[in-house]
């Protein structure tokens, strides 16, 4: 059989084709992911600036202000100095859980953010079981913060990381009957039915009306997850030396920094998509509603507009969290444990039982 030197030349076109073809489908794949991972960058560095800024309005001082124009530039400037920063490794402590520990905490909190609806049809992935997944997975985290404090063998740290441990299973119980509660009044655990549901209605739809315990339990549980004051004994200076990071330095010190921005970033974008209707701004009275149906266009400017508003919820909490931190002052690690114990926890299962009565007589 004679081939043609012509038909060989369009096999190989052909088949060179199907592999640009074939990286043209990773790369698309890859590039949401990516874009996602950069926002979730610049957010971080811009909490880490508002944090400073906003301590240091309340506390009557300067903050940061040489470190690129307003000092924004100050968190890259002081991780750059983490990154080069010589890192320090117990010499009689497990060197494998040391290492794993901090990139357990940040893995676990970054998968979360892809059931995060910030607009219409502008997700990672939507689950069916979106809220749940983010609670199991945000269930990994304390265990990374106690595999650092045993790896460090530091009673200290191992301390810190028992107390990170409890104080997340204290909490998550309360968090995960106020989501219950709002799963079953959208009869979905998808994040996006869960939005659409609070759409339907408009300002008045909004879970936070219908919800008002369970979204405080909610915010003060999501503080505690993110062990932010008053709730942040696990890496007290005062009483545990700074707790599991006691024996950390360079990066990865700074790896626990990054996942508990991450963690207040998450709750507060969770926050938002279960009690604020995430995206939506149908606030009646006033003359948006109709310059708001661009949304319903779905195209780069209405998804914009989603973005803006999603993000302009959260960070109103992300401001009530900076400001508390200033507000009030520490608990005690038994108080702690009693107000998730005795108080959060049986008005959570309290609100869940009354959401269920509810549903069952409006059959």
């Amino acid at each position: 059989m004679i081939i043609d030197t012509t038909e060989i030349q369009d096999i190989h076109s052909f088949s060179g084709l199907e592999s640009l073809n074939e990286v043209y489908g990773i790369l698309w794949v890859l590039v949401p992911i990516l874009i996602l991972i950069l926002g979730i960058t610049i957010s971080v560095l811009a909490i880490v600036w508002l944090e400073r800024e906003i301590s240091a309005g309340i506390q009557q001082r300067i903050g940061p202000e040489y470190a690129g124009p307003f000092g924004v530039l100050q968190a890259l400037a002081d991780g750059t100095k983490l990154l080069f920063k010589e890192n320090l490794i117990p010499s009689r402590g497990d060197i494998r859980l040391f290492s794993i520990g901090p990139s357990i905490s940040v893995i676990s909190i970054l998968l979360s953010y892809s059931v995060i609806p910030f607009g219409y049809n502008f997700i990672l992935s939507d689950f069916n079981i979106g809220v749940f997944l983010w609670i199991a997975i945000s269930s990994i985290a304390p265990i990374g913060l106690l595999m650092s404090g045993y790896g460090s063998n530091n009673k200290y740290s191992f301390l810190g990381g028992l107390r990170a441990a409890a104080q997340s299973i204290s909490y998550e119980i309360p968090l995960t009957l106020c989501v219950l509660s709002i799963s079953l009044l959208s009869n979905s655990l998808s994040t996006v039915d869960i939005v659409d549901a609070q759409s339907k209605y408009g300002f008045w739809g909004w879970n936070l009306w219908r919800q008002p315990m369970g979204f405080i339990v909610f915010l003060i549980s999501s503080l505690a997850e993110c062990e932010r004051l008053p709730f942040d004994l696990p890496e007290a200076e005062e009483e545990l030396v700074a707790g599991y990071q006691t024996e950390y330095s360079g990066i990865k010190f700074g790896l626990f920094y990054v996942a508990s921005y991450l963690n207040l970033l998450i709750s507060s974008l969770f926050v938002t998509v279960l009690y604020l209707g995430g995206s939506n701004i149908s606030i009646p009275y006033i003359f948006v509603s109709e310059f708001f149906e661009i949304n319903k266009t779905y195209g780069i400017f209405g998804t914009t507009i989603d973005l803006f508003i999603t993000l302009a919820k959260t960070y109103f909490f992300l401001f009530l969290s900076i400001i508390t931190r200033w507000a009030l002052p520490r608990l005690r690690m038994d108080q702690l444990l009693n107000l998730g114990w005795k108080f959060l926890l049986p008005i959570s299962l309290g609100n869940l039982l009354l959401t269920t009565s509810s549903q069952l007589f409006s059959l």
